[in-house]
């Protein structure tokens, strides 16, 4: 069971919102040799260490959809995110289950 203070929602769900036109706010925060080999198009790439000296791009008040490839390096950014006052959700299983469409290159 989930007792974290934030959702999760599974790469299903996200793909499924995608496919309804739902305008959605993900960011991957994966390094940029994963993120070239495959991404979900909306994404936005801020790699996990930038996360601290980029998190001011980032609106506060919408909710973040946060990626990796399997959902560790994007609970840690859920972590430092959410004590900075951020509205976040992590996709476990990450882009090792993403079962949408990719985008290649940068």
């Amino acid at each position: 069971m989930n007792t974290q203070a934030w959702p999760e929602w599974t790469p299903e769900k996200v793909a499924e919102k995608l496919k309804q036109g739902e305008k959605l706010t993900i960011i991957d925060v994966r390094e940029p040799d994963e993120w070239f080999l495959g991404h979900i198009p909306q994404a936005k790439h801020i790699p996990l260490q930038q996360i601290p000296a980029r998190a001011a791009e980032l609106d506060p008040n919408v909710e973040l959809i946060m990626v990796c490839r399997s959902g560790g390096r994007s609970q840690m950014a859920c972590e430092y995110l959410h004590s900075m006052g951020y509205k976040v959700i992590n996709m476990p299983g990450g882009m090792s289950e993403w079962p949408g469409e990719k985008a290649f290159g940068e």
